[in-house]
């Protein structure tokens, strides 16, 4: 049984030791393979629990508040009116933390259960996943998951060949192929395995799921063993019956579980402002508290001499002003509103469900739907001012077809088919006269060749289970001209040459990285040559060509440039014929390198480097990726809401230029600043002199764009060059990056953060993207091609890249807008309140005496207004979601408008307002005492009850004013609200003051006096109204003077009760043009509103003003360039078209009209 220990740089682990002496050493080195990720346990939740909470700003003011309520005779509003809420809303955050810690706790205790079949006294035990430690042989069936990482030892096919499937590590669902090595691959039972001794040396444990390094110790042998070897927890078996396997990482040391960490905590914009503005009504709390007690103490000094019944307090302590500000304070404490947070976190939690369940958001294809992994940043959706989005499956599809070929100095191929459709080459190929004959059948054979593919037999067809869409583009691709790889095994391939079956043996593969940008095979074919095949980026390839290539390069790199100006991803070809004697001398040195366990990586890339050379260019391959449905609609529709779109890719620059034309975020007239210098000075200078060229393109309203490459942006992103490079990005309406790295990518993204408080979203689909979307305010992966390992990283995880315009158009405006309005609110209705009680205060001789009772005060917050906020931030509207769809820049207003300082002053004037409006109406209507028929009246309690009864319906009415849609749940919130005090106060007055004379004995009786008076329910229908007159007459005046675009919108939307949807057209619409008739509007130089007309009318119509603000027309970034888009309009479907590019090119230019961007509307919108 296993024994091992770690050192610093390694792991080693002793395979078939003693079993006592391991169990002792598994205790002291290696942790177990139970695995928890439960926040809390029994001893440390209630600690950590209090530290999260009290991370937050307000609950600290709040647990002060509540200490200095205990201190005797000092709360004017009793001991325990905010302890007591206070604890409430504790409380529902230690539920709702228990219970998301308890559904981890379940789906932990169902993993560590998984069965198992362990290796105990020479025969196969059933155990638990829990129970396996490292060192341990294990047994797994096919369609079995694996419990932690293993070292396959053999399996059931031959040389120890396994299928298996990682959809549950990176949602790739093709099968990857995995071998045991030869040393033990023949131990294929029970016994053979348990007489097994040996020792591995590995790594120790890495997050590093496709890299991994160990040695296998065998006898007096030692044998390399790589991530071909390693079975990675969570993977599932396919294909194979069974597996041997020695257990080398458990639990949280396997790799699945160092990548399961905790995303990076990210802090909304909205939460920021609002600590703010917390801290802002903090002074001004202590400022009142401050101005209270001066006014005590001048009260006192001008009234108790004359008061010989009030000669006591002169010498009573509590009447020190320090005594006044505390009292004051305590009094004043609810101006900050304890419900906001738990409020909020309630409603986030409700939006995130909205986002989950929108079936507009649903993917038929994938099976998926939009999944909002987090809450806390539904409002950043809403703010959004940076997208920084890769290309490979994200705006393409990731979906490759092979599309083109040059080779012998011939281009192969078209760009019209779906994909490659050209005899030509095949005949070519098999004419022994041709010229490039063996050009042609080298290339073919290195397509079919140089690659992972596994290829699946299944109904009599080949299947190719491909990790990266490129390769089994290429495979497809060869078979197509004849060339068939359908044999795979361990150091071997066959494939069926031109209807030869041949074996070519695989003496070495030199991977692909990302910083090597090529791969290599080293082969024998069957006539016993040796050969290096390698393909890679063009500008590896080219620098190891060998001397006299000049011709051969010419022709193929103005075939690449043709390519590229269609957005084909290329690769080029190349290969040399290896001596044996060369071979063999380089063959130690690279297996001595794959030994290494120390900068292996490293090692090889210098030992490869050392054989790649001297190479023959045999030609290069042209690939398509397509863009995604509604890819242009979609960067048009971000970029007219006011958001600026970067792509950033690793693309050479021709390709990522191509594809920024084809999805409308470059057009024909932009001007690009290209930077692509390789030296720092050089970078330097050229931003310098494309700042001076931003300057002169600004003065003539010209749009430009940047393109940058990656050699130049490592020096960008460095030094002085760093703030010339972000503030000339930031002028741009688009930005081009090429040729990056994954941390290029998050370092792109920290300083366009950096240089401003921008909210800048990242969106990717693959394992490239994870550092730039953690790194991002909001990262959004995309479930594609590529895998799950963005999606699971991300805060919002979408199937399809045309999702992200309702996404961010209609959930981000309105969950910002809900939001802002329930933190406004929840603001307005506290001060609106307990502000009274400094106005109470004047007339009750500054002493610190509540205008409430006490237990009103403490459920003010938490019942009676409680639901109106809740539901504003559910189910308000505050456009319709077709109609921010059609008008994008209805979301650059709301940025402008919700949350700013403001429109913050103007809810805080307007509490203010209601505030003495409420009180002093209240108390000029009670001004003289009702008396009732036996002689009493109701006291001060009657006018704090009153007083009380009118803020209600005030506060909820106000909920009903703010709310631009009105619906069942907010009308039955705001009445119900009213009603559920009214009914309290019944209770209260009734029930309370029976059980305890501590609980409600001030209030015994009040209900009956407020409610038999008819002055008071004539006051509760006339103090509401009067009080919100000033908001009517506010929001008047705003309406007619400044309307915003939303109600723009709104009014335009009731003129026109059935609007077109909001699509650019790039071709000449034929059909159906007695019903519609187009607007054109020619594209200007200036890119300015000012100077469009439309096409065959002199001026614009009032209207067309209001659509063209609405649509965004005077904003510079708005135009665009001609894209594939279908029509959207209110006609039979069979009138609707779609137009294909090609098609509205030729149209246009037809038409000589190459540069007209058309929108189609109804007849009646004129």
């Amino acid at each position: 049984m296993p024994q091992g220990h770690n050192t610093i740089n390694s792991r080693l682990i002793r395979l078939g030791s003693d079993h006592e002496s391991a169990q002792q050493r598994h205790k002291q080195n290696f942790c177990g393979n139970e695995i928890s990720t439960c926040k809390y346990n029994a001893l440390s939740f209630l600690p950590r629990f209090l530290y999260e909470q009290f991370r937050r700003y307000n609950n600290i003011f709040f647990l002060v508040i509540a200490l200095l309520q205990q201190i005797p005779d000092v709360s004017p509003t009793g001991r325990y009116t905010t302890a007591v809420p206070f604890l409430i809303i504790l409380s529902v955050s230690a539920l709702k933390e228990i219970f998301e810690d308890l559904k981890r706790r379940r789906s932990d205790s169902k993993v560590n259960s998984f069965p198992v079949e362990l290796l105990e006294n020479g025969s196969w035990a059933k155990k638990e996943w829990r129970q396996v430690k490292v060192g341990d042989f294990i047994r797994v069936a096919n369609e079995e998951m694996f419990p932690a990482d293993l070292l396959i030892i053999s399996s059931s096919e031959q040389q120890g060949v396994a299928y298996i499937e990682t959809s549950n590590l990176d949602g790739e669902t093709n099968l990857k192929i995995k071998q045991a090595l030869e040393l033990t691959a023949n131990v294929t039972s029970s016994e053979e395995l348990s007489r097994f001794q040996g020792e591995i040396e590995c790594e120790p444990p890495s997050r590093h799921v496709n890299e991994f390094n160990g040695n296998l110790k065998f006898g007096e042998e030692t044998r390399h063993f790589g991530i071909d070897q390693l079975l990675l927890r969570g993977a599932r078996l396919k294909n194979t019956s069974w597996i041997f396997g020695a257990v080398i990482y458990t639990g949280h040391d396997a790799k699945l579980l160092m990548n399961s960490k905790v995303a990076p905590l990210k802090s909304g914009t909205i939460d920021v402002k609002t600590n703010y503005r917390i801290i802002f009504l903090f002074f001004v709390l202590v400022a009142l508290a401050l101005i209270s007690a001066a006014g005590s103490e001048i009260w006192r000094s001008n009234n108790i001499p004359q008061a010989w019944y009030l000669s006591f307090l002169q010498s009573d302590s509590r009447g020190s002003f320090l005594w006044g500000v505390l009292t004051f304070f305590i009094l004043y404490n609810n101006l900050i509103p304890i419900s906001l947070q738990v409020t909020l976190e309630i409603v986030r939690f409700f939006q995130a469900g909205y986002i989950n369940n929108d079936i507009e958001m649903y993917d038929v294809n994938s099976d998926s739907c939009a999944v909002a992994r987090t809450s806390n940043l539904n409002e950043e959706l809403g703010m959004v001012k940076f997208v920084m989005s890769d290309k490979t499956g994200t705006l393409t599809r990731n979906v490759m077809k092979f599309k083109r070929i040059s080779v012998a100095g011939k281009n192969y191929g078209d760009n019209e088919s779906d994909e490659f459709n050209d005899d030509s080459l095949l005949e070519d190929a098999k004419n022994k006269a041709s010229d490039g004959v063996n050009h042609i059948v080298e290339l073919l054979t290195m397509m079919a060749v140089c690659h992972t593919v596994v290829p699946e037999h299944k109904d009599g067809e080949i299947i190719y289970q491909a990790s990266s869409p490129d390769e089994g583009a290429l495979v497809r691709g060869a078979a197509s001209q004849k060339v068939v790889f359908h044999t795979r095994q361990p150091q071997k391939v066959v494939i069926d040459l031109l209807g030869k079956d041949e074996p070519i043996e695989l003496l070495d593969v030199i991977d692909f990285t990302s910083d090597r940008k090529r791969m290599s095979v080293i082969v024998r074919d069957s006539k016993h040559k040796i050969k290096l095949y390698t393909k890679g980026a063009d500008t590896m390839i080219f620098d190891r060509l060998t001397q006299g290539s000049d011709t051969d390069l010419k022709t193929c790199q103005e075939h690449l440039e043709d390519y590229a100006s269609f957005g084909y991803r290329t690769l080029c070809f190349a290969m040399r014929t290896i001596e044996k004697s060369e071979y063999d001398e380089w063959a130690p040195k690279y297996k001595q390198a794959s030994l290494e366990i120390e900068n292996r990586t490293k090692k090889l890339a210098d030992v490869a480097e050392s054989i790649e050379h001297d190479l023959t260019l045999l030609g290069a391959t042209a690939i398509e990726d397509k863009l995604q449905e509604y890819v242009p609609e979609t960067v048009q529709a971000l970029m007219q809401a006011d958001m600026r779109v970067w792509m950033l890719t690793g693309d050479k620059r021709e390709t990522a230029i191509n594809i920024a034309h084809s999805c409308a975020l470059l057009h024909s007239n932009t001007e690009l600043l290209i930077v692509d210098k390789h030296t720092y000075e050089d970078t330097y200078s050229k931003l310098e002199q494309l700042a001076s060229r931003a300057v002169d393109l600004e003065k003539e309203e010209k749009q430009f764009a940047m393109v940058i490459d990656g050699k130049s942006l490592l020096h960008a992103l460095t030094g002085e060059c760093r703030q010339h490079f972000g503030s000339l990005a930031l002028r741009c309406h688009a930005v081009v990056c090429c040729r990056m790295s994954p941390m290029q990518k998050a370092e792109v993204v920290e300083m366009v953060r950096s240089l401003g408080d921008h909210v800048v979203m990242a969106v990717g689909d693959g394992a490239n993207d994870v550092a730039m979307i953690q790194a991002a305010n909001v990262g959004v992966g995309i479930s594609g091609e590529e895998g799950l390992q963005a999606a699971s990283a991300s805060d919002y995880a979408i199937p399809r890249f045309h999702y992200l315009r309702r996404l961010l158009l209609v959930h981000g405006a309105w969950n910002h807008d809900r939001s802002v309005k329930v933190i406004l609110y929840s603001f307005y209705k506290n001060i609106c309140l307990y502000i009274i009680e400094l106005w109470f205060a004047i007339f009750s001789a500054w002493s610190g005496q509540t205008i409430f009772e006490r237990w009103t005060i403490g459920m003010f917050n938490v019942i009676f207004t409680a639901w109106p906020p809740v539901i504003l931030g559910l189910f308000d509207h505050p456009v319709p979601a077709e109609q921010i769809l059609k008008f994008p820049a209805l979301y650059s207003s709301f940025q402008k408008r919700a949350f700013s300082i403001g429109n913050f002053c103007l809810w805080i004037g307007l509490a203010i307002v209601h505030s003495l409006s409420l009180f002093f109406l209240s108390y000029a209507w009670l001004e003289h005492q009702i008396v009732w028929s036996n002689g009493r009246f109701g006291g001060w309690l009657m006018l704090g009850n009153c007083a009380y009864t009118f803020v209600v319906v005030t506060v909820c009415l106000k909920a009903l004013l703010e709310c631009d849609s009105w619906s069942w749940p907010i009308i039955v919130a705001s009445f119900g609200s009213v009603v559920l005090w009214l009914l309290f106060i019944v209770v209260y007055a009734l029930v309370f003051p029976t059980i305890s004379t501590k609980i409600g004995s001030d209030i015994a009786g009040m209900a009956y006096i407020m409610m038999s008076s008819w002055s008071f329910w004539f006051a509760l229908l006339f103090i509401p109204v009067a009080t919100l007159m000033w908001d009517l007459v506010i929001k008047s005046l705003f309406t007619i003077a400044l309307p915003t675009p939303r109600e723009l919108a709104v009014m335009y939307a009731k003129r026109n009760s059935s609007p077109t949807g909001f699509e650019r057209l790039a071709s000449v619409l034929a059909a159906d043009q007695g019903r519609r008739k187009s607007l054109v509007f020619p594209r200007s130089t200036s890119g300015s509103s000012s100077r469009r007309r439309r096409h065959g009318r002199p001026e614009k119509s009032a209207a067309s003003s209001v659509r063209s603000r609405l649509r965004g027309y005077d904003n510079k970034g708005a135009e665009y360039g001609s894209t594939e888009m279908s029509t959207v309009s209110n006609g039979a479907p069979q009138d609707r078209q779609r137009v294909h590019p090609k098609d509205s090119r030729r149209d246009a230019d037809t038409a000589n009209q190459a540069n007209v961007t058309r929108i189609v509307v109804n007849a009646d919108e004129d």
